[in-house]
């Protein structure tokens, strides 16, 4: 459902690769973890795939559809969660789900209905009609979660997503992360904290100074390093880039 093909992503301020040469394959019912340390071209990667970013090589293609040749149609099956709130703090927390429907083009009915369960889920309830601007943090992260599946994409893409979440909020977004992939969905993942990709995703793939060095099944981490947490496991590849497709 995510196919990326040797992306590059070349920043001309810098002639840097922030993303160099990067191939993954995301496929129905996955929850995918992306890691890397800080500047390892996580967020760069993410923004090519949603369509933010123009990248200077490759291929990536949403749900088959290419995203550089109809990048509206692929981004109707995305549901993005950055790792900053780009919201409009203007309007209030409904105004705002309301604006996302419309460009999603889903039904009043549909996004009543869907508009009222996400926001008893996230505790939100009698809040939606105070201004975005007003919102704490982890207010501010319920309006992005909830606007991104109040179409019901296919793909969802959370970059940092426990950000700002109180625990029970955190519990219930895990629990719809796996409730979507049971549906034949997928959940791109990035964080930072590695004990949380470890309970929830089935694969995880890390990435350093924009190159991909290892891609592992999570059953297959257990089996093969029994005695290594994922938290182990990254670093000692992110310490030593040059071994680590030899590591795993």
């Amino acid at each position: 459902m995510i196919e990326i093909s040797n992306l590059t992503k070349i920043y001309k301020s810098s002639n840097i690769k922030a993303v160099d040469n990067l191939s993954l394959t995301v496929n129905a019912g996955e929850i995918y973890g992306f890691l890397g340390p800080n500047g390892a071209g996580k967020s760069t990667t993410i923004k090519c795939l949603t369509g933010i970013l123009p990248f200077t090589e490759g291929h990536i293609k949403i749900c088959g559809i290419d995203i550089k040749e109809e990048p509206v149609k692929a981004k109707m099956n995305i549901g993005y969660v950055p790792d900053e709130h780009i919201i409009y703090e203007g309007l209030t927390g409904f105004e705002y789900m309301t604006f996302i429907a419309d460009v999603f083009n889903v039904p009043h009915k549909e996004r009543k209905e869907r508009i009222e369960k996400y926001s008893k889920l996230f505790e939100m309830e009698g809040k939606l009609n105070n201004k975005i601007s007003s919102y704490s943090h982890g207010m501010k992260q319920k309006v992005s979660l909830i606007s991104a599946l109040v179409h019901q994409p296919k793909v969802w893409v959370l970059d940092e997503p426990m950000s700002g979440l109180d625990p029970v909020a955190s519990y219930n977004l895990k629990q719809l992360m796996a409730e979507h992939t049971k549906q034949g969905n997928v959940v791109f993942f990035s964080s930072h904290v590695l004990e949380v990709v470890q309970k929830v995703c089935t694969k995880v793939a890390i990435i350093d100074k924009g190159k991909l060095i290892a891609v592992c099944g999570m059953e297959e981490l257990k089996k093969k390093r029994e005695d290594m947490s994922l938290e182990e496991l990254f670093l000692s590849l992110t310490k030593n880039t040059e071994a680590a497709h030899d590591n795993i």
